[in-house]
């Protein structure tokens, strides 16, 4: 038995309550070398008289090898504490036969431990209810779409900045205007109503002299190329009467170097009343100026990487924190958008953080809050600041198996079972799933024009935990590079769009509506598929007594997949009945199954 490799932490992704009664219990071995695990759980304080003497009360129950990776198993329970306290260990049996109790104070022989007389045991010392990881409901049966605004449709061409050029007339330089602005949204609503999404999530839309809005000058002004406050209210409004919530994006990470505050900094220097407000090292602070030493960047202040336009704000100054916060709440209170989507995030410091998160759910208790992380995020996942990150790493295993071919079916399970095991169920069932966006190359160019790839990839999103986000254009066959080639006009003449996948585009999205319980918040188990070459996924998603299984062969033919003898099947892809208990799927295909018991 390889002790090493077994680990348990209480109060973390191992130990936490799902909701107000029940908790959720994982431990980890090595693979392949644990047979079984017995949990062994009771409330500290219940006892029983036994010839005199108190004895502990403890029961007894199978946990279930729930996921592998390339290295290790991991076992889960689900309980509910009668009392919502909980103190609990571990019986693990390797294929030897071998037992060893596992508690919170390292291994003991199972022989030599008095479960009626409790130590070493792990607690979880009281359910509280105001500690929950909560979410807001809504968001497990949304479907995104991310709108660059400059780049969706120009609804106000008075609107347009002088420079402007014709719509999608070339392919966008870093600077260039296309006149995009939040009228156009307003026209296409009925569109992507049609599509089926159910959340907006916009680029920042607040005053900036880029096109992409990411150095803010004003927080408080939409910006006039854009629209103003009453076409961004007709905007929300409009869209809530569809069904379709909002979420802005925030930057408060740094400022646009424009912005009052900063050009009071360059002009007044150490007597400036905003020079707190920034991560100055030394005067004087010479506008747009990038030194260099040693042939390394190097800042009298820090910015948004070594971008002189977006100098860092002090997130830790009070009057900052201020400033943000009543920004934030402004947005809510008077115009009831339905998210914020946060910048940089992860460059933050932790208490601002916290700050933000009791702000904004005191003023909309089912706001969503998204922040921009593009690794492990963990720490900013525990209940008391963000809901949900934008999932690159979900993302990135995605793209190496079904788009660049660098991994096979096997290591993306063991990457994706990884992934999900990192956080609670609670963190991964809100979680912003995502193929590209606007700091990516666009997924149809990373599949080289493949169309049939970016479908697959499309619809393995589509079945995974979460709240799917679709970047706009894909729909429509929309491509592009690394920016500034991710952020293209829009394709209106439906000409030039690829009519057949905006046609899959809706049928995927109307399937995930119809099951969207199901694919956010069901089990997924991974099923055999006697394939050799490694190309073949074959899983199922499970709540309650509904059960849906897909099946996607990546390889390049046909392959023959063998369903369960107890069940019959509806081919709810293709609308047909299953008549044997084995089914073809054809090179570069999928196809969505449902059980019939």
């Amino acid at each position: 038995m390889e002790k090493s490799a077994i680990y348990h932490q209480p109060c973390s992704s191992y130990a936490y309550p799902y909701d107000k009664e029940t908790m959720h219990i994982k431990v980890r071995s090595k693979k392949d070398d644990i047979q079984s695990v017995v949990f062994i759980y009771g409330d500290p304080y219940e006892n029983i008289k036994v010839d005199g003497e108190y004895q502990w009360v403890s029961h007894r129950a199978e946990m279930k090898k729930s996921a592998t990776t390339n290295f290790h198993d991991y076992w889960f329970i689900a309980i509910k504490p009668e009392y919502r306290r909980l103190q609990y260990a571990f019986v693990l049996t390797d294929s030897n036969g071998e037992s060893v109790f596992y508690g919170d104070r390292d291994f003991l022989p199972n022989d030599q431990v008095t479960f009626s007389v409790p130590d070493n045991f792990f607690k979880f010392p009281y359910i509280h209810e105001i500690d929950l990881f909560k979410t807001p409901e809504w968001v497990k049966s949304t479907v995104w779409y991310q709108i660059f605004p400059e780049r969706f449709d120009n609804g106000d061409p008075d609107r347009s900045p002088e420079n402007v050029l014709p719509w999608g007339s070339k392919d966008p330089d870093r600077d260039d205007f296309f006149g995009g602005d939040i009228q156009g949204i307003i026209n296409r609503l009925d569109y992507l109503k049609d599509l089926g999404i159910s959340g907006i999530y916009l680029n920042p839309i607040f005053k900036s002299p880029t096109n992409h809005k990411y150095d803010t000058l004003d927080y408080y002004t939409i910006d006039p190329h854009f629209g103003d406050k009453e076409t961004f209210r007709t905007l929300v409004q409009e869209a809530h009467k569809r069904g379709i919530r909002i979420m802005l994006d925030a930057v408060f990470n740094h400022i646009g170097s424009k912005s009052k505050q900063w050009q009071d900094v360059i002009e007044n220097e150490q007597k400036s009343v905003y020079k707190d407000w920034f991560h100055i090292h030394s005067f004087p602070v010479r506008d747009g100026e990038n030194g260099n030493f040693d042939g390394k960047p190097s800042l009298s202040f820090d910015a948004f990487g070594f971008t002189t336009t977006m100098p860092k704000l002090n997130t830790a100054n009070s009057e900052v924190q201020n400033y943000l916060l009543d920004i934030a709440t402004y947005w809510i209170r008077e115009f009831d958008i339905d998210g914020w989507r946060l910048d940089v995030a992860n460059e933050v410091d932790h208490a601002f953080w916290k700050k933000f998160h009791q702000a904004v759910l005191k003023e909309k208790e089912d706001l969503y809050i998204v922040g921009e992380i593009w690794h492990n995020a963990w720490n900013w996942l525990q209940g008391d600041e963000f809901h949900s990150v934008m999932n690159y790493p979900l993302t990135k295993s995605i793209i190496n198996f079904f788009i660049e071919d660098k991994i096979d079916s096997s290591q993306l399970i063991s990457s994706l079972n990884g992934h999900f095991m990192k956080y609670s169920r609670n963190v991964n069932e809100a979680a912003f799933n995502l193929l590209d966006s606007h700091d990516t190359a666009r997924i149809l160019t990373l599949a080289k024009g493949d169309a049939q790839k970016v479908k697959q990839a499309l619809a393995f999103l589509f079945a995974q935990t979460g709240s799917p986000c679709i970047y706009y254009g894909t729909e429509v066959g929309l491509d592009g590079g690394n920016d500034p080639l991710c952020r293209k006009c829009m394709i209106w003449d439906e000409e030039k769009q690829d009519l057949d996948m905006l046609q899959f585009t809706k049928k995927l999205i109307k399937l995930r509506n119809d099951y969207h319980s199901i694919l956010s918040q069901g089990s997924l188990d991974w099923l055999e598929t006697n394939d050799s070459s490694k190309k073949v996924l074959h899983f199922s998603r499970e709540l309650g007594n509904q059960s849906l299984i897909f099946i996607f062969n990546h390889g390049d033919k046909e392959a023959s997949v063998s369903l369960k003898e107890d069940h019959s099947y509806t081919d709810i892809w293709n609308s047909k009945e299953i008549e044997t208990k084995k089914i073809d799927v054809p090179a570069q295909g999928f196809t969505v199954l449902k059980t019939k018991s």
